[in-house]
This record gives structure tokens, sequence and C-alpha cells, in this order.
């Protein structure tokens, strides 16, 4: 097994970089308890999931002590406690989500393909929609609820609110994301005879009659785990019409604004904040708290390509406002920038009935990668299920 990395250090999107002596991870990645493949695949490399995980409730927490969490046990009588026990949520509009939630499990999660999350959810109390549904849609997603599609919305609310128990448990890194899993991974290739190759850009692959030629070396398989427009640039002499597919596909942002504030401590790890127009950030994360210095602060925008366009400046002042509105009753000290990382392409844009490219490029070589045709967003996740079926495939 041969291994290209064109970065020079391995885990993409999920990975741990160096900003003025601090390691950072270049975006806040969310784990639940519903990622059994995730985790699989980090116990098979031998990565400590107990050691590098917080496993905790999933809890949607607002500043202001509002917020929804899920004690554990069997999701669904979790998740009746939880909203029977919502200290701002009217009883109307508590009855109205658990009776819509039933309809959803009655329609086994699934609804018409060109169905909006924003059109799936709009009868529920204004308050439920705020609260709940927009923090979930986005996080999962990253795509608001007014573009996101709501059969993709359903399906990940099926396996994490209404899986086996402790699906829904919300799975935090301690450690930075290259200890989580892709610096056990790359270990655990080169105990088993792979050889890795750093830093080093494919620039050509052929089709032989054999299988394939990666520049100068030939192989009986290729897995492209690579970006989708990378994957495109180097299949399009072979595979146009997959090509076509994978170019097309729209993406969406993610900023990740890191602060310091000097013996800033926050209630829980991961904090919910109420976003609109001129505050940005839908959560942030407590680094302190998860294996970082303490009063290290990560301010996330997901579904960021209007502040993008309006720069990190912007984004960075707005976020601080933000938080000094939100956050005040435990700011000890006045926000402090340290980085803004923005990751343009974090995500494919999650819209109804997208066309996402097949598994399957062509005889011998296979993608995989959070994009590809699958029934959950991008996510680490789908990243690690499309790999799994596409080492099936070719074997």
């Amino acid at each position: 097994m041969t291994l290209y990395e064109m970065a020079p250090r391995c885990g993409g999107r999920a990975r741990s970089v160096e900003v003025d002596g601090l390691t950072l991870d270049n975006g806040q990645h969310i784990l639940i308890g519903a990622y059994t493949e995730t985790l699989r695949l980090m116990q098979l490399v031998g990565a400590d999931v107990r050691q590098l995980l917080l496993r905790t409730a999933l809890e949607l927490r607002e500043p202001e002590h509002r917020g929804l969490r899920l004690e554990a046990g069997p999701p669904i009588v979790s998740l009746a406690m939880a909203v029977a026990r919502h200290p701002t949520w009217s009883w109307r509009a508590k009855l109205a989500l658990m009776a819509q939630a039933s309809r959803w499990a009655m329609m086994r999660f699934a609804c018409d393909p060109a169905l909006l999350v924003a059109d799936l959810t709009h009868r529920l109390p204004r308050e439920i929609r705020r609260e709940l549904i927009d923090p979930l849609c986005v996080a999962a997603l990253n795509t608001s609820s007014h573009q996101a599609s709501a059969s993709v919305f359903l399906r990940v609310l099926k396996d994490a609110l209404f899986g086996a128990p402790g699906s829904s448990d919300l799975l935090l890194p301690k450690a930075g994301l290259s200890e989580v899993l892709p610096d056990p991974a790359l270990l655990w290739l080169r105990q088993h005879g792979a050889v890795v190759h750093a830093s080093t850009r494919v620039h050509d692959l052929r089709p032989t009659p054999q299988g394939w030629c990666v520049d100068a070396a030939c192989f009986d398989h290729v897995v492209l785990a690579t970006p989708a427009p990378e994957a495109a640039r180097l299949v399009q002499a072979h595979a146009a019409a997959w090509a076509h597919t994978a170019r097309a596909l729209p993406f969406e942002p993610i900023m990740t604004i890191y602060a310091r504030s000097a013996g800033t401590r926050l209630p829980i790890p991961m904090l919910a904040l109420e976003c609109d127009a001129k505050r940005p950030a839908q959560f942030v994360f407590d680094r302190g708290q998860l294996g970082g210095p303490q009063g290290l602060l990560a301010f996330v925008i997901s579904g960021a390509r209007d502040w993008v366009e309006r720069g990190a400046v912007a984004a960075t002042e707005a976020s601080f406002a933000q938080a000094t509105q939100a956050l005040g009753a435990w700011l000890r000290a006045p926000l402090q920038a340290v980085t803004v990382l923005t990751e343009k392409r974090a995500t494919f844009r999650c819209i109804p009935q997208l066309a996402r490219p097949p598994l399957q490029i062509a005889a011998g070589i296979c993608a995989a990668g959070d994009y590809v045709a699958g029934p959950y967003p991008a996510t680490l996740e789908g990243a690690v299920r499309s790999g799994v079926r596409a080492a099936r495939a070719l074997h």
C-alpha cells in the first residue's frame, strides 16, 4: 500500500496547525455517539477514544441557561424528558415539538427530497426553530435551514436523536485533531507496511491493462481520498461525467476565530450563541476545558460565506461584540485576537437534490470523501463511511 499526501501533514480539513507557538485545530469538529464507523476506525488504529474524546450529554445551551440537554438513556425517552424540562419553552411549544417528532418517526424520517428544512419545520413554534432546529441544522449540515435539505436533516435526526442509547452523546476532542485520528492512522499504516509520501502532489493518473499508474508508479487499485476539485482534475481525461459532477458541487466556508481572555472559563465546553446578521458565531468552545490553554476560546461561524466576503477583521469585531454581550458574566478579561482560520471549502452546501458524484469513478478506481454520494452531510462520519465503502468495493 502506498499513500500520497499533498500536504506536509495528514488530516485534510480535520488536522492541527501551528500558529505562533500554539497548536490549534483548523476547525472545531463535533462528533456524536452515532458516529459508529469513526469510533471503530479510531479503535482499529489504536487511538484511545476515552482519552481523546470528552463524552457528554448532547446540550444545546445558550449563555442565558436556555437550551436542551439529553441525559443518558434511550434517545426518544431522553428527548421527551429534555423537552419537558426545558426552562423557557411553553407547554404548547413542547407538545408541538413532540407531536412533530412523532410524525417524522411515523414517516420513517423520510420526506420529499426537494423539501427545505425551513419548509419541513415551518409549523413549529418560533422558539423551537430558533433554539433547536436552526442550531442543529447549521451544526450538522453547515447550511442554513432556509437552504438545507430536509431529507438529509431528517437522516441526521434519525441517527442522533432516535438511534441506540448514547447515539446523541457529544464527543468533543480533548486533544488536537491530528492526535485524534490522522496521526494514529498514519502510524498504523506505517506499522502495516505502507509507504507514505508526504508533501507529494500527484500530477498524472493513467489507466493501464493491469490497473492505474500514479505518476511513474503502477498499482492494481486507486482510492482518491482528495477534495472534490482535486479528484476532478486527476480523472477529467478518463471520467469526464464524474469530474463534471464533482467540480459542480457548491461549497460553504467555516470560519474559526481564536481569542484569548485570561482567567475565563465557560460553564460548559461548548455554548450555543444566538446569531443573526450582526452576530455571526453560532457556537463558542472553551479550549481550556478541551486540552488547550486556559482562557483560549474558539468562535465558530458556519455557513460563513457572507462573513468571508466581509473579511476576517469584520468577522472578528462582530464576534467580539457578540461575545461581550452574550458572555459578559464569564469573561474575566477583554478578548484578544489570536488568529482566524478559514476553510473556504469546508463542506459542500447541503441543498435539496444536490447531485453528488458516485463512489465508483471507473474500473479499479474509487473516490472517498465526505462529498461522495451517500445519506450523510459533509461530516467525519460521512468521510469515514465512504472510505470503508471504497475499500470494500475494490476488494
